[in-house]
């Protein structure tokens, strides 16, 4: 595997704040691969919008990136990372945070558009009560 810095990586400073936020690795099996690189093939994916299986092959094997994400959305682990994070902001900054709403689009098929036109009958129609 090559050691190659792309423009979608963690700076050291940024994997410096969230290095203490990830578990450490589990007791049983073998160790886990470097946290550093899953988390940068993870966001290069995320930016990119590809599948699991065409991420590309400096960072290391796609199926062990795709467990390690899997495994970190069903335990909570992403949710834990994403509140040290906060909280270090708020302590260092005062930062009141908002919602952000990505914006998106994302092609649907063909036949998955085709709302009904009129509401069902047992539904009032805007403007009647």
């Amino acid at each position: 595997m090559e050691d190659r810095l792309n423009r979608h990586d963690l700076t050291d400073a940024e994997w410096g704040r969230l290095a203490p936020l990830l578990p450490v690795n589990p007791r049983q099996g073998g160790r886990w691969a470097d946290h550093r690189t899953v988390i940068n093939e993870v966001f290069f994916r995320v930016r990119t919008n590809i599948t699991w299986r065409d991420l590309p092959p400096w960072y290391g094997n796609w199926k062990t990136v795709y467990n390690r994400h899997r495994r970190w959305s069903m335990d909570g682990t992403w949710e834990k990372i994403l509140d040290g994070l906060r909280a270090g902001c708020d302590e260092a900054e005062g930062e009141d945070w908002t919602v952000s709403v990505d914006s998106t689009v994302a092609r649907a098929h063909q036949h998955a558009a085709g709302a009904r036109r009129e509401p069902p009958a047992d539904i009032p129609s805007k403007g009647t009560a």
